[in-house]
């Protein structure tokens, strides 16, 4: 592996822990024994989940290339993927509440793990199974877990307060260092070990059946109140009203749209824009230093919102023109550099340059999501927040099948740049929301119909 790859993990290895201790100590919340265990049970169910997810994310691209796949065919396949999850998203909370949570998070398990086991098939249809049920598990993901753990931490009585103790634990470890190791240990069975390009999904599903194993045998199950139970017209129906009557909700969810879809695309593109002639690239060290590039944003966000003075509104303008300007540079470096022809061989200088900005778009992913969060929780009526949340998803994963639909038809550059101005456009947004945010808001009444 080149020096350099080394050089960039290493020193954003070296800024995380940096910025992290020299933050003030803060007060430890005092919690009891029966919480402790309760926490520490889900914290190792919810990171053997994610490392089974993890595990797959830096080679599904890799995997489908070496089956001799081309970029349009893998993109009709990611396509499958994100429409899988736009029509589940919409009705799997629902589900999960009737069914039971603990069903549903089982229910990831198994399907995940079949999507693992198509992943030995080179057959294009097998593949797009695959990825239908990778939809699918990746709904109930985001959803059922998470429903459980609130509904299972209220019916044991524990403080509404440790929730966020064990929601910020959960985060720190399942979503940075767990997606670390999970990217270092895929590189160690592709690359080290040389078992292919394969191996990553056997491991994940060997980690998901552990997990299973243990939600099965320690957890109770849990459903949703009857009250809870909406069909989806009627969600859609109050959605459509709060985002009518309140203009920082739908400058929100405009935002938010933007950006997750300019990030689920560069999930598609980084491994061309670094490889554009099968230059040799370690994709699991890379990945892993993204993610260590990710932990320093959230780390960075943790201390902005901290301070008094410093708005969530106001910042993260900047934060988008940064990511904005970070994806701008695959199309600078094809006009400023000499492409190379030659196939294979090491990653070029083009690739360097690319590879860093892609570590600072990496940054301010970490700074979005805890502070969209919070703007989030400031904006999104309480009871309406999931039917929201789950409308401005469906306009996401249209976005992304639009352009992935679409992604042999330009060349990358083009999709960077469309990207760019995508999250350009988002901080001027993000403007307007700064504008209005101090604005009273108007009286939001939704009616149940």
């Amino acid at each position: 592996m080149e020096m350099f790859f080394y050089l960039v993990f290493g020193g954003l290895g070296a800024l995380v822990p940096a910025l992290e201790l020299s933050k003030n100590n803060k007060d430890r919340i005092t919690t009891s024994a029966a919480f402790t265990s309760f926490k520490n049970n889900y914290l190792v169910v919810y990171c053997l989940m994610m490392a089974g997810d993890w595990l797959q994310g830096p080679y599904v691209y890799y995997l489908y290339s070496t089956y001799g796949y081309g970029k349009g065919e893998i993109g009709q396949l990611f396509i499958a993927g994100f429409g899988s999850s736009m029509l589940f998203g919409t009705i799997v909370g629902s589900l999960a509440d009737e069914q039971g949570r603990k069903r549903a998070c089982v229910t990831y398990c198994i399907t995940y793990i079949l999507s693992c086991i198509t992943k030995h098939s080179p057959q294009y249809k097998i593949l797009m199974i695959g990825r239908v049920l990778g939809g699918i598990a990746t709904s109930l993901l985001f959803s059922a877990f998470e429903s459980w753990l609130v509904a299972e931490h209220n019916k044991r009585g524990f403080d509404q307060q440790w929730l966020s103790l064990t929601f910020s634990k959960a985060i720190f470890l399942g979503n940075g260092l767990i997606a670390i190791v999970a990217g270092l240990l895929g590189n160690l069975l592709v690359d080290t070990v040389a078992l292919g390009p394969v191996a990553p999904f056997d491991a994940a599903a060997c980690f998901l059946a552990i997990g299973m194993a243990i939600i099965l045998s320690s957890w109770t199950e849990n459903y949703g109140d009857s009250s809870e139970s909406k069909d989806l017209l009627t969600q859609f129906k109050g959605a459509a009203v709060a985002i009518a009557s309140d203009e920082k909700i739908a400058l929100l969810g405009a935002i938010q749209s933007l950006f997750e879809g300019s990030m689920y695309t560069f999930v598609f593109l980084w491994t061309p824009a670094l490889s554009p002639n099968d230059e040799e690239i370690p994709h699991g060290f890379i990945f892993a230093t993204f993610m260590l590039a990710s932990m320093l944003g959230s780390s960075l966000a943790s201390r902005l919102m901290a301070r008094p003075s410093s708005r969530v509104e106001s910042y993260m303008q900047i934060v988008f023109v940064v990511s904005s300007v970070s994806l701008l540079l695959p199309i600078v470096t094809n006009f400023l550099v000499a492409p190379s022809n030659v196939k294979g061989g090491s990653i070029s200088f083009s690739g360097c340059i690319q590879l860093l900005g892609f570590c600072t778009f990496e940054g301010c992913v970490g700074i979005f999501w805890p502070s969209i969060m919070k703007m989030r929780s400031q904006y999104i009526p309480e009871e309406a927040r999931s039917t929201i949340m789950n409308f401005f998803r469906i306009p996401l994963n249209i976005f992304v099948c639009i352009v992935l639909y679409n992604v042999d038809a330009f060349p990358i550059t083009v999709m960077f740049g469309m990207c760019s101005i995508f999250l350009f456009v988002a901080s001027i947004l993000q403007r307007r929301l700064l504008a209005i945010a101090d604005k009273p808001s108007m009286l939001l009444t939704l009616v149940i119909f």
